[in-house]
């Protein structure tokens, strides 16, 4: 049977790169899956291409309003949402002394802000079915000492926290929560960073290779199911062995 049979997933960030990948790898495995993107429509469309049966909705993860909006149409369609998963992020590979404050605010709003908004959302009707599954995106720089921006980095590692704390919190509805941590990987952020940052990355990893979107799409599927029930709390760290 399917990992995911018979469950309903909201993924954020969903139009390319491991969103796109989350949703293929999740409808593969049984789950009805809906997906929030930004801006890019032709994205959007190709994820619906690839995974049959997804629903698009464009709605940001810092509109807090269209996000409720949306989590009442897909409970409505569908039942209730069994698995969140919190994807939706951004980078820029600025120093700190060249940051604007703006910056600062942009990434750690998308990252931290609207993980917060939408776990909010659609905890609510998680509680009330006292069932779920949280799984956020967090970045191996929340848990190893790595040259990345600074912003990023906090970002990422406020998310390890806000998963920790959030899991304590909701337990006793029966819900999980769980962090996902991937190295560098074929496509996203591995894609933009000079060759002696790869090279300094590829040296370490044990595994001598960038991961792919299908391997940590896949752990994250596992990690999300009912056959990994007794996991809460944890950050998953996925990153060859560096």
């Amino acid at each position: 049977m399917p990992l995911l049979a018979g469950k309903t997933a909201l993924i954020t960030g969903g139009s390319r790169g491991l969103g796109r990948a989350l949703v293929e790898t999740f409808t593969r495995e049984g789950a009805r899956v809906a997906f929030s993107y930004a801006r890019d429509e032709d994205g959007a469309k190709g994820t619906e291409a690839a995974a049959a049966g997804a629903r698009a909705f464009r709605v940001s993860v810092l509109d807090a309003p269209g996000t409720e909006a949306m989590i009442a149409e897909v409970e409505q369609a569908w039942g209730g949402i069994d698995v969140l998963v919190n994807n939706a992020g951004v980078s820029q590979n600025l120093p700190l002394a060249l940051m604007e404050e703006d910056d600062w605010d942009h990434v750690m709003d998308i990252n931290v802000k609207g993980t917060f908004l939408t776990s909010r959302a659609v905890l609510r009707g998680m509680i009330r079915r006292k069932r779920g599954v949280v799984l956020n995106v967090s970045s191996l720089v929340a848990v190893r000492m790595m040259e990345a921006p600074v912003h990023y980095c906090a970002s990422k590692a406020a998310i390890k926290g806000l998963s920790e704390a959030l899991a304590k919190e909701v337990a006793r509805y029966g819900i999980r929560v769980l962090c996902l941590a991937p190295g560098l990987l074929e496509d996203g952020v591995g894609r933009n960073l000079p060759d002696y940052r790869l090279a300094d990355y590829l040296k370490h990893c044990s595994l001598g290779r960038l991961g792919n979107l299908a391997e940590v799409a896949r752990c994250a599927a596992f990690l999300v199911s009912d056959a990994n029930g007794y996991m809460s709390g944890e950050t998953v760290v996925i990153d060859g062995g560096l």
